[in-house]
């Protein structure tokens, strides 16, 4: 798959509400994930099995999504991006929405990373 497919089939799974699917289906193994600072989730990790960890870890400590808005991909290169906002409560907290950029990059058809601006 070229950059773009990759791009925009990520982008559809996520919006269908699968995206653990799409990290098995788009990952490699050795993908890195980096955050925007260290925090309640770990600054950087490496491998597919340590982000599906990260994503129980976030998920466990959320009351309930509410709305999620995904932009279409911006390709360059082996590079996309997307503006991720969402509406959720997190557990003991208020509700609010929050917005990141997410950017990933691509080869031979597979993200090899994922980071994040919020």
């Amino acid at each position: 798959m070229t950059t773009k497919e990759v791009a925009c089939k990520l982008v559809q799974m996520c919006r269908d509400g699968k995206i653990e699917q799409a990290k098995e289906e788009l990952f490699t193994e050795d993908t890195v994930s980096i955050e925007a600072a260290e925090g309640i989730l770990p600054k950087e990790i490496k491998g597919l099995k340590a982000i599906q960890k990260k994503a129980e870890l976030f998920i466990s400590m959320v009351e309930a999504f509410h709305n999620t808005i995904i932009t279409d991909p911006i390709v360059a290169g082996d590079y996309f991006s997307v503006a991720w906002e969402t509406d959720l409560q997190m557990k003991g907290q208020e509700r609010k929405s929050s917005g990141e950029i997410c950017v990933y990059k691509v080869k031979d058809g597979k993200i090899i990373s994922e980071q994040f601006f919020y």
